[in-house]
């Protein structure tokens, strides 16, 4: 993906699976490339489509849900680009966590019974729901892995202080059951999703993307009681399952082990795998539309100069 210059343009950060360029009057340009990361490594091959399906799933989630706090987007102007508010953001992710399942799953099947300061219940199954919904915070790494981390540390470490957390966990958890809401009417369970926040003066906002399958785990509705019943796995649209190719082909992230070779075919089962979840979550066809260089930054300069 080639790598654009706009006028006055102050800074440029590649990020993971993202581009971002920071303009005059705190305004960026993030552009969604196809790179696809798992354990805080890019993978080596793009994923075809990938960009445009995390762009306007997270486009269509922000703007269902700014009735309940602000967020940082402006504008769309090509399929897998965003324009919005440049916010100094809070170090810190905010998971929640409706299900016992990933992380969550390998901390209580340790014997683990505390994830992040949040107490899990005895007796629970690999997916089942967590009485209510957990926030298991991590904090935000600039390189290397994130590291759990408890509302208590998070404030004596200065991340947040105690009136702004009350803030983030409640932004966080009404986002949680408007996303499950949202996932409910399309016949899919939001498991567990992680936002991202920063402050504009005093006033705290949304910032990335929300609820897309960078981001979030959704398991089909259809059969979850019966599957659970009966002990086996759930069906479920999120990126856990290049996460569990990677560890079934011995990678985690860690040192000294390899990437796996990623061929044709698999490639193109995972470009499949975000497209069918663009669809479930949002409940149209996926159009693919694929802007040339030149197209894409013509789009972003009329954007940039009608804001």
């Amino acid at each position: 993906m080639q790598t654009f210059h706009f006028p006055n343009q102050l800074n440029f950060y590649k990020g993971k699976v993202r581009d971002v360029y920071y303009l005059p009057n705190n305004i960026l340009v993030m552009v969604a490339s196809n790179r696809i990361s798992a354990f805080d490594v890019i993978l080596p091959k793009p994923i075809p489509y990938k960009g445009q399906v995390l762009n306007q799933i997270a486009a269509y989630m922000l703007n269902a849900t700014k009735n309940i706090c602000p967020n940082w987007l402006l504008a769309t102007p090509a399929p897998n680009v965003s324009i919005g508010k440049k916010c100094e953001p809070f170090k810190i992710e905010m998971v929640v966590r409706g299900n016992l399942t990933g992380h969550a799953w390998r901390t209580y099947a340790s014997g683990a019974r505390v994830l992040c300061g949040e107490a899990m219940p005895n007796g629970l199954k690999e997916n089942d729901y967590f009485p209510t919904p957990i926030i298991t915070p991590s904090t935000k790494a600039s390189k290397g892995h994130d590291e759990d981390i408890s509302k208590t540390e998070i404030i004596k470490q200065g991340l947040a202080t105690a009136d702004e957390w009350n803030i983030l966990e409640k932004y966080a958890l009404q986002l949680f059951e408007k996303g499950k809401q949202i996932a409910a009417q399309q016949g899919l369970i939001l498991v567990d999703t992680k936002y991202e926040f920063g402050k504009i003066g005093n006033e705290i906002y949304l910032m990335d993307e929300i609820h897309t399958p960078d981001s979030s785990r959704y398991f089909y509705a259809n059969g979850f009681e019966e599957r659970q019943a009966k002990g086996e796995r759930q069906k479920q649209l999120s990126k856990e399952f290049v996460r569990e190719w990677l560890i079934a082909n011995n990678f985690m992230g860690k040192e000294g082990q390899t990437v796996p070779t990623m061929n044709e075919e698999w490639i193109d089962t995972i470009s499949k795998r975000y497209i069918e979840l663009y669809e479930k979550v949002i409940g149209e066809k996926f159009i693919p539309k694929e802007l040339s260089n030149e197209e894409t930054y013509t789009n972003i300069i009329n954007a940039l100069e009608s804001l």
